[in-house]
């Protein structure tokens, strides 16, 4: 991920195969989110609390915040309430920034190649970071990821919405969105398969696609401008931790920002049992009818708390998890 110039250390990721590149982003991603999967949750119940209803800022709210909402699901489901999901938010990582992340430099390569061959030497690819080409390169490697990654991102939604603790009589007439319970991945993709055939397991793709690309436009792209424009005025030292951090903090500042709407326009259709929405069209409408335009930035500082941490953890990782696959293929290579 690092930019190709004097001041510059090797890319790593233009000396690994695509395949090593998918691994890499793989691990980096599984790494993050054994550590964000908690407010990944709470970000998801806090969207749908209070769905499509109008009277939503005069009923109670279980969850006020992302700390209390915290406080509250371990105090009525334990640990094991707060990782809901994880195993299914493992293979959604897998498939969903596998791809994003380990197609990125490969993506930018041959779009710089056919779009921009000026800046392209066939020896070492592009000569210098091009915004628009990086946002496409984003965008397109965010959706295909999007489609790869879909059943697992549908049954983790549901999976994270339910809660075990909604029958009792605390949290009983509380809104958090339609419960579906799910004993674990696989039981989820037979029961929706099963209900629904393959169709189900693709169930909001397209909201997906706009929901990841739109993040993914941004991600990288700021992540590597920033990262330059730190090295470039010399205010940290190449290679360092406080270089990667500050990188991807604003990066991960970006994707909240330009991700919640089609976030939360996501959790609601994957979480519906087939009777609330049409598709994401439908859902923006009525979503924006019933409880307006901010209704779409909801769950917005949980998000943050989620993308910020989730960002800077898997660009870090990611630097390490490059290197460690690129000395790997190069054993493999020469042995």
């Amino acid at each position: 991920m690092t930019e190709q110039n004097s001041k510059k250390p090797v890319n790593a990721a233009a000396n690994i195969s695509t395949l090593g590149g998918f691994l890499a982003g793989s691990l980096a991603a599984c790494g993050a989110v054994t550590f964000t999967n908690p407010i990944e949750l709470i970000k998801t119940r806090m969207q749908l609390q209070g769905e499509l209803s109008k009277s939503d800022k005069k009923m109670p709210k279980l969850y006020k915040n992302p700390a209390q909402a915290f406080v509250v699901i371990f105090k009525n489901e334990g640990i094991r309430g707060l990782q809901q999901g994880l195993t299914c938010a493992y293979l959604n990582q897998i498939a969903l920034n596998g791809c994003r992340l380990g197609l990125y430099e490969p993506s930018r390569y041959y779009f710089t190649k056919f779009f921009d061959s000026s800046n392209f030497d066939e020896a070492s690819g592009p000569k210098s970071q091009r915004m628009l080409i990086n946002v496409c390169a984003g965008t397109f490697t965010g959706m295909v990821g999007a489609v790869m990654a879909n059943p697992f991102f549908l049954i983790k939604t549901r999976m994270q919405s339910y809660s075990s603790a909604a029958a009792t009589s605390k949290l009983a007439g509380i809104n958090i969105g339609q419960q579906t319970f799910y004993h674990s991945t696989w039981h989820g993709l037979k029961s929706i398969y099963k209900l629904e055939g393959v169709k189900g397991l693709f169930r909001g793709v397209s909201a997906a696609m706009v929901r990841t690309g739109s993040g993914a436009s941004v991600q990288l792209p700021v992540y590597n401008l920033t990262k330059q424009y730190l090295l470039d005025n010399n205010l940290v030292k190449d290679g360092s931790l406080s270089l990667h951090f500050f990188a991807s903090s604003t990066a991960g500042l970006a994707v909240a920002i330009f991700m919640n709407p089609g976030d939360v326009i996501l959790t609601r259709v994957y979480n519906q049992k087939g009777d609330l929405y049409k598709g994401m069209v439908d859902c923006f409408v009525k979503t924006v009818r019933a409880e307006g335009v901010m209704s779409l930035y909801k769950g917005f500082w949980a998000q943050l708390l989620r993308i910020g941490p989730h960002s800077i953890l898997t660009l870090m990782f990611m630097e390490h998890s490059m290197k460690f696959v690129s000395t790997i293929e190069k054993k493999l290579i020469f042995n």
